[in-house]
């Protein structure tokens, strides 16, 4: 690495130059302010060691003119015991650390070390954040067919504002995508994403997950703890599944809306925040006002800008470009040949599961192919079925009335076994779903062997 030493003081900067030489840097060293300014528009420098106070040009100065040109190289403040204050004032100013005179070889290589580690995390840092900006460009979302041109064009206007966002859609359409996608090409894009699963967090939890508590607020709070909400000011909150919201957090969560501020749960003042929020359900929010489980008022609030994503069987000429996609995802970089019966059959098929389950089929489809050519073998049996069961009449000749194997509890097995899958698995959801105590479904998976 390539070290410009600017030190007035002859001696100790060859004291320096030295003990870096003998550290595998190399160093160039200058005497005076403008002699250091000279050789540092001449060269390209890794590191800056630069003295604060010289006779001509003050080290503050010099500091400010690097900075002007250069944001990105390191400078290395080096001062006397009592102007430890103007060094400071050197590190306000752009300065990575500075070292207090005398010090020995291990400090200044410390330092050094330490200054170029921090450095090469924030280059780390900028370039995640970058893949990211790149990973959710709205241009690559697949949208060749109309609703989801559409919809994309739609969602890329409103993401330039700070208008409240409610996304509606089956599960597996992609609604945390398009949330992410909004929140990273909005100006909030450098502040906080926090994402909240509302149905995933106990209902005597949730509130304090999202506005935080104060200490003794309650059994277990042995300290304050920020919530959600608060970790996403300046930035952008995601309510996944916003329609199993208890009644309770829906008066608050619209109080928030409204006014924009928090209380904490056990706390007595008001905190402001300036969080952007966007909501989504896989619901029927119309019906859940009707039926008095959803609010009027907070809906109003939610959806300024409501989004609705298609589901996969009403946008199936997208079809073969997801299969693109999760071939390239999953396809460890190989290129897979595919039988155009797959196509065919794929678009046949109405996708209950959407997007996420064409994933999961693809994925299935790349484990089993061979001679990396993609079958209509590997594909899953129900696929390929002309019908689905729950899609055939009640009269047909199958119907359950006339199944010889017909009992109450192979009913009940499969029943719940589809609420468990609709839910993926979360239990107080799929308790929701049936309609019945959650402690009542854990009582009767365990008598029927579903645990």
């Amino acid at each position: 690495m390539n070290v410009l030493l600017i030190d007035d003081d002859v001696n100790l900067s060859k004291i320096i130059s030295t003990q870096l030489k003998n550290s595998g840097f190399e160093v160039t060293v200058a005497n005076s302010g403008k002699d250091g300014l000279s050789a540092f528009k001449e060269d390209g420098f890794d590191i800056i060691i630069l003295d604060v106070r010289m006779p001509d040009i003050s080290g503050i100065e010099v500091l400010r003119k690097i900075r002007k040109s250069n944001g990105d190289i390191i400078v290395i403040i080096i001062t006397a015991y009592g102007s430890v204050e103007n060094a400071l004032k050197a590190c306000r100013l752009g300065a990575d650390d500075y070292l207090t005179k005398p010090f020995s070889r291990e400090q200044l290589l410390f330092v050094i070390e330490k200054a170029n580690r921090f450095r090469k995390l924030q280059t780390e840092n900028l370039e995640l954040q970058q893949e990211l900006l790149d990973k959710h460009r709205f241009g690559n979302f697949i949208a060749q067919s109309a609703p989801m041109e559409e919809l994309i064009k739609m969602a890329s206007q409103v993401a330039v504002s700070d208008a409240t966002v409610l996304i509606q859609g089956e599960s597996g359409t992609g609604k945390e995508l398009l949330a992410r996608a909004i929140h990273y090409n909005s100006p909030r894009k450098n502040k906080p994403l926090i994402t909240v699963n509302c149905p995933s967090i106990p209902d005597n939890l949730l509130e304090s997950e999202l506005f935080g508590h104060v200490k003794g607020a309650f059994t277990g709070a042995i300290e304050s703890r920020k919530g959600k909400f608060e970790r996403a000011d300046g930035g952008t909150i995601f309510l996944d599944e916003i329609g199993d919201l208890h009644e309770d957090l829906q008066a608050k969560l619209l109080r928030v809306l409204q006014e924009q501020e928090i209380e904490l749960v056990g706390g007595s003042k008001s905190i402001s925040v300036n969080v952007r929020v966007i909501a989504a359900t896989n619901k029927n929010l119309d019906e859940l006002m009707k039926s008095g489980e959803f609010r009027d008022d907070l809906y109003y609030r939610l959806s300024v800008f409501p989004l609705t994503i298609p589901p996969l069987r009403e946008h199936k000429e997208d079809i073969p470009h997801f299969v693109d996609l999760f071939i390239q995802r999953y396809g460890k970089g190989n290129r897979y040949d595919i039988d155009p019966e797959v196509i065919s059959v794929l678009q046949e098929y109405h996708w209950p599961g959407n997007v996420r389950e064409l994933e999961n089929v693809i994925e299935r489809a790349l484990i089993l192919s061979t001679n990396k050519k993609i079958t209509v073998d590997n594909l899953p049996s129900y696929i390929l079925k002309k019908e689905r069961a729950d899609e055939k009449q009640p009269e047909e000749k199958d119907s359950i009335v006339h199944r010889k194997d017909l009992s109450l509890d192979k009913i009940e097995r499969g029943i719940i076994s589809e609420a468990l899958r609709r839910s993926e698995g979360n239990r107080s959801q799929a308790a929701r779903l049936l309609k019945i105590p959650r402690h009542v479904l854990l009582y009767r998976m365990k008598k029927l062997g579903l645990e």
